[in-house]
């Protein structure tokens, strides 16, 4: 685990968040079985692919998971932008892709990717989907890097071709439209499952969500118990777009919500 995300190992003395159970309104999960979940693994790929967001995601699944796995039988394989993580017994991995716009893109160095001019080619996801897909189970998440600033579109191979320049929310409708051909095309649900994240509501600014405080999400120590809490930087326009787009694509795959 990268130092930016080992708490505990770093010094956090509050430990009550290991405790937590996350429970849907209306709906009662059964507690999450380690073991059982290696058993539906077993033989299979799951990936995660995106951001910094969905990186996230990709560590606390090995974290719980790797806690099963004896350490002669378990393996992680950096490889650039894809990691894996790989449990011999269950002949399974969990894997990450770094693909933080999906298409193809001058940010897809998973070091080097902060840059003054985001350049993507909105029609080209094959870059990509080579390494994803042979994936059994895969999560896809999408947003927050389309809201910073404008994208220049490139449409040629040429390495200094033309770019035109287009918003972020424009911009991630062409990429998310070549990712749902690809989808609907390549994707059947008896083999394959896909899953994509849109938006995780920021939690910057306190007073936010505890009205009168001045602070930050610094020392916070328990979740935002407001159900209705999006967050100053979630966009109601943008979801609507990727539910367009999934809708207008027909995608073999099961949208879920």
């Amino acid at each position: 685990m990268s130092d930016q995300l080992a708490c505990h190992k770093h010094g956090r003395s509050n430990l009550g968040y290991q405790n937590w159970r996350w429970r849907p309104h209306d709906c009662n999960l059964k507690r999450w079985n380690m073991t059982e979940t290696w058993e539906k693994l077993r033989g299979k790929r799951l990936m995660f692919v995106g951001d910094s967001l969905n990186r996230g995601q990709w560590s606390s699944m090995v974290c719980l998971l790797q806690s099963v796995i004896p350490v002669d039988k378990r393996s992680m394989s950096p490889n650039a932008p894809l990691t894996i993580f790989r449990a011999k017994e269950y002949n399974a991995t969990v894997e990450f892709l770094w693909a933080p716009l999906l298409v193809e893109s001058n940010s897809d160095d998973p070091v080097n990717h902060r840059l003054d001019d985001r350049i993507i080619r909105p029609d080209s996801v094959l870059k990509h989907s080579s390494k994803w897909g042979h994936a059994d189970i895969l999560v896809f998440n999408r947003y927050l890097w389309w809201r910073q600033g404008p994208v220049k579109l490139l449409w040629s191979d040429e390495e200094h071709g033309i770019c035109e320049e287009l918003d972020g929310a424009g911009a991630m409708e062409l990429a998310m439209g070549a990712w749902a051909d690809w989808v609907a095309s390549e994707v059947e649900t008896r083999k394959k499952q896909v899953f994509f994240v849109t938006v995780s509501p920021t939690h910057l600014w306190s007073e936010e969500w505890q009205p009168g405080s001045e602070g930050n999400c610094f020392n916070e120590k328990a979740p935002i118990e407001d159900a209705g809490y999006w967050g100053s930087g979630s966009d109601i326009s943008t979801m609507q777009m990727v539910e367009r787009v999934l809708s207008t694509k027909g995608s073999h795959s099961e949208k879920k919500r």
